[in-house]
C-alpha cells in the first residue's frame, strides 16, 4: 500500500487520508479521487493532497473488516455491512455473549492494523445489541494478513447462546425474624432477574430451615417441572454440611461447587438434583443490584454448564460495588447486647410555627417537651445519648441540665432539619452500629419503643433501617445502620430522609406500633394544647 502526498493529477485512483477544506470545497477523508475532485482541487488551487494507494496483493478496508467479521460470527451473530473500514457485529437474537478469548488475541495479534473488541464474555444481551465491532486502522492490508485473521477465527470467535430455561421454582427457608415481606420482595427481585430470559417462576414453596422439610419441597418443585431450583436460606450456608447442601444430598443430588471470588456473592452453592440445576443463593441475591449470583443464573439460564475452574476464575474482576445488604464486620459479643446503637435527639429547630416561643421549652404534665424525649432515649437500650442544640442552645441545654448526654451545637440549624442530622450522625462514636435518631418536638415517643427499633436492627439478616409502623404509615423515630451515615450526611435543607427509606425499602425492618405517638410532633399551639388535653 503506497502512502503520501500527490499532486491531484497524480492523485487519481488514491484515496484521501485527511478531510480537506479549501475555500468551497470539503473533501472528505476515503474520497476516491477522480476526474471531478480532480477539477475541483485545482480549481481551489490545492497543489497537493495525501493519498494512499492499494497495490497488488492488498485488500480494501472495508473488504478486510467484512470478511475477518464474518469469519468471527458464530451462532446467534448478524454482521452489519462494513464501513470505513469497520464491520460492526450485533446480536441476532437474546441472551449470553459466549466469547473465545483465545481467538480474539490470536486475531488482535496478528498486525496492529487489525483491531477485534467484543462486549465482556458471558453478557447477558437483547436481540440488536451491538456485541462486536472489526476496524482495521489504514485504508487496507495485505490480504494475507486478512487471511491471517480469517484463519485465527477458526470458524467463530463470538456466539450468542440463548436462553432455554424458562420454568424456576423458588424455595425460602424461613426462621424467628425474617419477615414475610423480606421474601415477598426477594421473589419480586428474582422474577425481575428471571424476566429479560423470559423464565418465570412457576411455583415457590416457603418451609422452615430445616432439612427435612427442605428436601420434600426440592422433590416437590422438581416433579413440577423445575428446570432450575433456587433456595433462599433464611440463614446463610457456612459449610458444605449446612442444611441446604444437605438436603441437595439427601435427595440424590450432587454439590458441584460452594463458595465463589465474588463479593458480593462469596456464599453461594452450585449442584444438581436429577441433572438439573440447584443454586443456593447468597444473601446478596435478594437485592436487586448486580452481584455473583446474576453471574452464575444468567449462564445456567442459557443451559451453559459452570464449571469450577470457571467459578475460581471469576477472582478478577469479581470485586463488585459495594451493597447495603452486606454483613458488617463481625465483632466480639456483649453478653447482653450485640448492637451499639447510639440515641441522637434533634433540638435545634426555630419553632417557627409556634408564633414565637421555642415549642422544646413548651411544658407537658410539668416537663420541658425536650427533657422528656431526653430522658426517654437514656432510658432505652442506646448506649449514649446525643443532643444536637442551635437555636436558643444555652436555653436547651439548662432544660437538660443533670443528664449523661453529648451536646453538639449545629451553627447552620437556620438552613433545615438536614443540618442537625448531619450534625448529630458526626458525633456518632466511631464504634457504634448505626443511631436512632429522635425528633425534640415527639413527647409520646417512649423508650419501649425505642427498644424495639433496636431489637429489630439486625445487620446480619439484613434489617439495616428500624422505623415503627402503623396501618401502612411509616413515622418516627427512625434507626439507621452506619451503612447509610454517608448518604444522610448529604441531606439538605428542610427535609429528612424519608426518600433513603424508600430508595433501600428491601433492608427495612417495620416495628408496628398503636397509637399516635410515633406520628404526633407538637409544632403548632394546638398541637401542643390537643396534647396537654389527651
Amino acid at each position: 500500500m503506497k502512502f503520501g502526498p500527490a499532486s491531484p493529477a497524480d492523485a487519481i485512483g488514491g484515496v484521501t487520508v485527511h478531510t480537506l477544506r479549501q475555500g468551497s470545497l470539503v473533501l472528505k477523508k476515503g474520497t476516491t479521487i477522480g476526474p471531478a475532485e480532480v477539477a475541483a482541487l485545482d480549481r481551489e488551487g490545492v497543489r497537493e493532497v495525501v493519498v494512499v494507494r492499494l497495490e497488488d496483493g492488498d485488500v480494501s478496508e472495508d473488504v478486510a473488516a467484512a470478511g475477518i467479521a464474518r469469519a468471527v460470527a458464530g451462532e446467534g451473530i448478524h454482521v452489519e455491512r462494513a464501513f470505513t473500514g469497520r464491520a460492526n457485529l450485533f446480536a441476532a437474537k437474546a441472551g449470553l455473549l459466549v466469547v473465545d478469548r483465545a481467538a480474539v488475541d490470536r486475531i488482535n495479534g496478528v498486525d496492529e492494523a487489525i483491531t477485534f473488541a467484543t462486549l465482556a464474555a458471558f453478557k447477558p444481551v437483547v436481540e440488536g445489541e451491538m456485541v462486536a465491532t472489526v476496524k482495521l486502522i489504514p485504508f487496507g492490508v495485505e490480504a494475507k494478513l486478512r487471511d491471517a485473521a480469517v484463519e485465527a477465527a477458526k470458524g467463530g470467535a463470538l456466539r450468542i447462546a440463548p436462553y432455554v430455561i424458562k420454568r424456576v421454582g423458588i424455595i425460602s427457608t424461613l426462621l424467628p425474624g425474617l419477615a414475610p415481606k423480606v421474601v415477598d420482595k426477594t421473589l419480586k427481585v428474582t422474577a425481575e432477574r428471571l424476566a429479560p430470559a423470559g423464565a418465570s417462576i412457576i411455583a415457590e414453596r416457603r418451609v422452615l430451615h430445616d432439612e427435612t422439610a427442605l428436601k420434600a419441597a426440592m422433590k416437590e418443585l422438581l416433579g413440577l417441572g423445575a428446570e432450575l431450583v433456587i433456595v433462599f436460606g433464611a440463614s446463610a450456608i457456612a459449610d458444605r454440611r449446612d442444611v441446604i447442601p444437605a438436603a441437595l444430598a439427601g435427595i440424590g443430588g450432587a454439590i458441584e461447587h460452594f463458595g465463589m471470588p465474588v463479593d458480593p456473592g462469596n456464599l453461594l452453592l452450585i449442584g444438581n438434583a436429577n441433572g438439573l440445576p440447584v443454586l443456593g443463593a447468597p444473601g446478596c441475591a435478594r437485592s436487586p443490584v448486580e452481584n455473583g449470583f446474576d453471574w452464575v443464573l444468567m449462564r445456567l439460564l442459557a443451559g451453559l454448564k459452570v464449571t469450577r475452574s470457571e467459578l475460581t476464575g471469576m477472582g478478577v474482576g469479581g470485586l463488585l460495588m459495594e451493597i447495603v445488604t452486606r454483613p458488617q464486620p463481625r465483632e466480639s459479643l456483649e453478653p447482653d447486647d450485640n448492637r451499639h446503637v447510639s440515641a441522637v435527639v434533634l433540638a435545634a429547630g426555630r419553632s417557627t410555627r409556634m408564633g414565637g416561643p421555642n415549642k422544646l421549652l413548651a411544658e407537658l404534665d410539668g416537663q420541658k417537651l425536650v427533657r422528656i424525649v431526653t430522658e426517654q432515649a437514656l432510658a432505652s437500650k442506646a448506649r449514649d445519648v446525643i443532643v444536637v442544640t442551635g437555636h436558643q442552645a444555652e436555653l436547651i441545654e439548662k432544660a437538660l441540665a443533670g443528664l449523661k448526654v453529648t451536646f453538639v451545637r449545629n451553627p447552620d440549624f437556620a438552613k433545615g432539619l438536614a443540618s442537625s442530622v448531619k450534625a448529630g450522625v458526626s458525633a456518632v462514636p466511631r464504634q457504634a452500629d448505626g443511631a436512632v435518631i429522635c425528633l425534640g418536638d415527639m413527647p409520646m415517643i417512649s423508650s419501649d419503643l425505642i427498644d424495639r427499633l433496636i431489637d429489630a436492627f439486625a445487620p446480619d439478616r439484613g434489617n439495616l433501617i428500624a422505623v415503627p409502623v402503623s396501618d401502612g404509615r411509616r413515622g418516627n423515630p427512625v434507626l439507621w445502620s452506619r451503612r447509610f451515615f454517608n448518604e444522610l450526611m448529604v441531606l439538605d435543607g428542610d427535609v429528612g430522609a424519608r426518600h433513603l427509606i424508600a430508595k433501600h425499602n428491601e433492608v427495612v425492618a417495620e416495628v408496628p406500633v398503636e397509637g399516635d405517638g410515633a406520628f404526633l410532633d407538637i409544632d403548632t399551639p394546638q398541637a401542643l394544647e390537643a396534647a396537654r388535653g389527651s
